[in-house]
């Protein structure tokens, strides 16, 4: 693999995410950055940065009683929610607890939540929370999912997004596509990479990568 470039978020130095040039294949998409969220999934520290600066784009505007998590972000989403509800805090949800759920994935790649999850979606205001938007596929799937179950979506936050917006909702991000100079999406059917034969080095999604 090629050097990682470490970038700090321009709102808190401590969350910082790993990127990767190269060229890469997802589910939906070709990219030639790589972007490693797998320390500050999993660093307490950044994980905590991270929710810090979610929470200050919801607190003061957005009643949440739900954060719907994916792509293994849940201690972040565990802060998030601690950081919304704190006592002092400009916040609609003050005192008030929160739940933190994820949805199931089936084999067709349909999400679902069981019986035992859905009145936590139901009648619900509901923040989801990923760790990419690069095409917004996934977020469209989870918002449908939401919808579904009778959950009113508040807003999409995610660690990093290409899209500035999905289905008509605004998705705030620690980075965005002008954070990482040069960064590109291609449908895998018109990808200029693969037009001049350079080779997949990895297939990636949120968890992580597997080298070709």
């Amino acid at each position: 693999m090629n050097q990682i470039v470490k970038i700090p978020s321009r709102e808190n130095q401590n969350a910082c995410i790993r990127v990767i040039p190269g060229h890469f294949a997802t589910n939906h998409s070709h990219i030639n950055y790589y972007v490693d969220m797998t320390i500050m999934k999993s660093r307490q520290s950044e994980a905590q940065a991270a929710a810090e600066v979610l929470a200050s784009k919801y607190s003061a505007t957005h009643y949440i009683d739900t954060i719907i998590t994916m792509d293994g972000c849940e201690m972040i989403a565990a802060y998030l929610a601690e950081d919304l509800t704190r006592v002092g805090v400009l916040s609609l949800n003050q005192h008030k607890s929160m739940y933190v759920i994820s949805p199931e994935v089936n084999q067709g790649g349909q999400l679902l939540f069981r019986d035992n999850l859905q009145s936590m979606v139901r009648d619900k205001h509901c923040l989801l929370l990923v760790a990419t938007a690069t095409t917004g596929h996934t977020v469209e799937r989870a918002i449908e999912c939401v919808n579904y179950y009778g959950g009113q979506m508040e807003g999409v936050a995610a660690i990093f997004s290409a899209q500035k917006e999905v289905c008509g909702i605004p998705v705030q991000s620690l980075f965005y596509e002008e954070d990482l100079a040069g960064y590109r999406t291609y449908d895998f059917t018109e990808c200029p990479l693969c037009a001049r034969n350079i080779k997949i080095d990895a297939i990636v999604n949120a968890y992580g990568y597997s080298r070709l």
